[in-house]
Order: structure tokens, then sequence, then C-alpha cells
């Protein structure tokens, strides 16, 4: 699926006749990471590196930031929210939560959050949500410039 995303991510900036891309998703959540499955399974950290750099999402959308609206809802995990943290408009369901859980995990967040929600957000806010791994509510989002709305 990232795979998907990042191809026509990197559609819409080549072809400046896209006015606007939205992105959403179906299931119980938006997205809840990254898949575990995939960690590890190359030898060669360089490698790694450079298969995460190629297939990020997070620098696709940001090539196209400001044609990007984001409608989330579910659980938002790691990728899940730092990804769409990229875009010009994040519009989240009202039972939405989110959370960086990388650090229990080994991991710092690594779809492009230290960048992403950072400029939503600022430093601080984001060390909390990264270094206690708790979930924030749609409300705590909003007062924080996490979200852009709720719908």
């Amino acid at each position: 699926m990232r795979d998907g995303l990042v191809e026509g991510l990197d559609l819409a900036a080549w072809d400046d006749s896209i006015r606007h891309v939205s992105l959403s998703g179906a299931g119980p959540s938006f997205c809840s990471g990254g898949d575990l499955d995939e960690f590890g399974t190359v030898d060669d950290v360089s490698v790694a590196h450079l298969i995460r750099l190629r297939q990020g999402a997070g620098a696709a959308l940001e090539r196209v930031r400001e044609r990007v609206t984001v409608d989330v809802h579910g659980a938002c995990i790691g990728a899940g929210i730092e990804i769409p943290a990229f875009a010009s408009s994040l519009v989240a369901h009202p039972a939405t939560t989110f959370r960086l859980p990388e650090l229990a995990m080994g991991l710092i967040p690594g779809a492009g959050g230290t960048v992403s929600i950072t400029r939503r957000i600022g430093r601080w806010r984001t060390a909390w949500l990264a270094l206690t791994g708790e979930a924030i509510d749609v409300n705590d989002a909003l007062g924080w410039g996490l979200i852009d709305g709720i719908a």
C-alpha cells in the first residue's frame, strides 16, 4: 500500500494538472502504522536506509503538500499520523486517536514524524508524544494544531 501511495503522490508531483489529492482510508482505522514484518528483513543497514528513503511516503507527500487533504479516522499510530501531518489540510473523525509508540519498540518515528508533527505542534509536544507513547484524542489534537478540523 505504501508503494502505491508513493506512486500516486509522485504522479501528482509530475503532473501539475492534478490540482487536488484527497487521501482517506477504509476499514476501522486510517492507518495503524508501518508493517512491522518488514523491520529487520534487510541485513545491510545502509541498504535498509536507502530503501526507506526511496519508498518514503512522507517525502512524497511533502512535495505536493499544498494540494493534499487527508481525512483520518480510528487509530492513527506511528506512520498513520506522521505521513498525514505533512498535508496542508488534515481532518479527523471525532473518535480518532493519535499515538507515536515507536520508542517502546526501540525505534524513532521514522516516517517523517520528527519533521511533520513537529511543524504542526512544536518540539516539546512531539517529544511528549514520542517519549510517552500516550494517545491523544481529536480535541487535544485540534487544540495543539496537529489536525486542522474535526468532521
